[in-house]
């Protein structure tokens, strides 16, 4: 987050502009009901909301769930790793864009160290998550994509999964270009270089990972490409915003209110309506339109640090 916008004195969300969490179950069970049967908690970063375990807990005992997943910067999981375990939590994404101190520093606005960052990784390794540990790196041409090979060498044999993410325009304020992506085929050849990789198939429809292993054994990896080869078409995720906005594209620029609703007294059977209803007509397809030059460079656009990944 941008500290030049983002200080000490910048206006938050006040907690009773943030869904609690009787409504955050609420949804969740409301969009469960309608066939959805996985969770992630994101941010921002989750881990700073007070008693996040709890809500884990909550929403591993939603009836039909059948995962509940985290991703966090890593900054608070050392201190967290155990609680969230024996609350249930299924699996956790770390975003660790750099093995280098400075470049890490860098892309994590200077906020963070990179070794508690690693040693929390290995403590929640250690732990064995049931759907075990990722990372996620964004790799931006003249940042940090000298450092692919560093990364996939490091976490090659531990069981923990590194996907590259081609850098993508997500919100405005990023100043995002085309000339620094680096495109996931291009990583794909110069780590098949070093260790050869064979493809293998998706573990089920929507996936946006594409999935290597390693041909000596030492694991896999993935590549998210958003940017050179979008699956807007293929896309099953919705994403509810801390103050109840519940939007159907990392791309948006709008959202629709559940917090006037959840507040205003409907009952349960409203909630689901309103929450089919706008999965019914979503049109969202803005990699898409991206890749044909079609999308608008202009338009506003939520930002990453408030919708999560």
């Amino acid at each position: 987050m941008p500290e030049a916008t983002y200080h000490e004195h910048f206006r938050f969300l006040e907690p009773k502009e943030r869904l609690s969490f009787d409504e955050i179950v609420r949804v969740a069970g409301a969009a469960v009901s309608l066939g959805v049967t996985k969770l992630r908690l994101t941010g921002g970063e989750p881990l700073l909301r007070p008693d996040l375990v709890s809500l884990v807990r909550r929403l591993v005992a939603i009836p039909g769930v059948e995962d509940v997943a985290l991703t966090t910067n890593g900054v608070l999981l050392g201190r967290h790793a155990q609680s969230l375990k024996d609350a249930g939590l299924g699996r956790i994404t770390v975003s660790l864009d750099s093995l280098d101190p400075a470049i890490f520093a860098r892309m994590s606005g200077g906020r963070a160290q990179l070794e508690p960052v690693l040693e929390a990784i290995e403590h929640a390794q250690a732990l064995a998550f049931p759907g075990g540990v990722k990372l996620n790196t964004v790799v931006q041409r003249g940042v940090n994509d000298d450092g692919v090979e560093a990364l996939a060498a490091r976490f090659r044999h531990t069981g923990v999964i590194v996907r590259f993410i081609e850098y993508m325009d997500v919100g405005t304020r990023n100043h995002w270009e085309l000339g620094e992506v680096v495109p996931s085929r291009e990583l794909v050849e110069r780590l098949n270089a070093h260790w050869p990789l064979e493809p293998l198939g998706a573990q089920y429809q929507g996936e946006v990972a594409r999935r290597y292993r390693y041909q000596d054994g030492a694991g896999e990896i993935g590549f998210i490409s958003s940017v050179t080869a979008p699956f807007c078409g293929d896309c099953s995720r919705a994403r509810l915003s801390s103050e109840g906005q519940i939007y159907t594209c990392l791309f948006a620029s709008e959202g629709t209110d559940l917090r006037s609703l959840l507040r205003s007294g409907a009952d349960d059977e409203a909630l689901r309506e309103r929450l089919a209803s706008v999965w019914r007509m979503r049109t969202d397809r803005y990699s898409e339109e991206r890749t044909a030059g079609e999308a608008s460079s202009t338009k506003r656009r939520i930002e990453m640090n408030y919708i999560g990944g």
